[in-house]
């Protein structure tokens, strides 16, 4: 008898422990199914359509389309340089973007993970670029660049502020590249304050003790122990510096003669500026090529930083 309620009771206990799953499984689905639902309809099937068009004459209306092979990515590959002229430009921006705004970002978080006064108020001042909307941040530098800059060059005399900063190559890609900077170091800097803050007092006592200076202090132990920071940070400049497009269009819209044209606005242009049903094709080939560059390379990123992470 005995054994028999022991078995009944084990019973019951293991239908508990299932039905109990069984409502977890049902609360995360409630959670979760609609973000899911929304990610596969917004993100997964629009990548996986655009990936089958590329390989279409799909004129961008038609409900239908025909299979024409590698025959857009044969035209990308042989026909448009405007396409590499632009993934050049979009390689040599996202390079300067990515240091300046880490070493920036960094530096304004080590001055203000300390006890300095207002550093509360200069944290939410320097952060502040953030919340601006990237065309609003464009046409707002756009101003400051086509009225200020001439305005203080008249007044102090200082030739920076007389250079033609949208109208050459040159200048226009330092113009972009100080826009997505101010913009992004903020961003980062809460990042590493909440990384220097992670390392640990006593740890940076007793370096203290042992006679380590700040400077052996910052490279021996915060710099390591930030390196998780300095993984996000470096994967977040680096795929939105590649994929920016709103502050492109807004600031220099690929002005003067495309040469500031990165490669997300040239996809754009592609696809609704340029007339012909082949173009759109085109246009689905070079989004296929840019997101595959853009994951090999963020990958590698990856793989860097967090072997750093290892060996520190």
């Amino acid at each position: 008898i005995k054994s028999a309620n022991e078995k009944k009771g084990g019973i019951r206990m293991t239908d508990v422990k299932k039905a109990k799953k069984r409502r977890m499984a049902g609360n995360y689905l409630l959670f979760l199914g609609p973000t899911l639902f929304l990610f596969f309809a917004l993100e997964i099937l629009p990548l996986i359509m655009g990936i089958g068009y590329s390989f279409t004459d799909w004129n961008g209306i038609a409900e239908s389309a025909h299979f024409v092979g590698l025959k857009n990515y044969i035209k990308l590959f042989t026909t448009d340089t405007r396409y590499w002229n632009s993934m050049l430009f979009t390689f040599k921006n996202t390079q300067v973007v990515v240091v300046f705004s880490n070493l920036i970002g960094f530096w304004l978080a080590y001055g203000l993970a300390k006890k300095v006064p207002f550093r509360n108020f200069m944290r939410a001042a320097f952060y502040l670029p953030r919340l601006i909307g990237g065309v609003i941040l464009g046409f707002v530098w756009q101003f400051i660049f086509l009225n200020i800059f001439p305005f203080l060059g008249e007044k102090l005399g200082w030739g920076i502020f007389n250079l033609n900063w949208l109208g050459t190559p040159s200048t226009a890609f330092w113009g972009l590249a100080i826009v997505q900077i101010w913009g992004m170091a903020g961003y980062m800097m809460i990042i590493y304050v909440a990384g220097l803050q992670s390392v640990p007092g006593d740890l940076i006592e007793a370096a203290k003790i042992d006679g380590a200076n700040d400077r052996e202090i910052l490279f021996k132990i915060k710099i390591p122990m930030v390196m998780p920071s300095v993984t996000i940070c470096t994967f977040l400049t680096l795929t939105n510096s590649f994929k920016l497009f709103d502050q492109n269009v807004a600031l220099t819209a690929g002005e003067p003669a495309n040469a500031s044209e990165m490669l997300a606005l040239n996809i754009y242009n592609t696809f609704y500026g340029r007339s012909g049903a082949q173009w759109k094709g085109i246009g689905q080939a070079k989004a296929v090529v840019f997101f595959l560059i853009v994951v090999v390379i963020s990958l590698i990123q990856l793989h860097f930083t967090r072997s750093k992470e290892v060996q520190q």
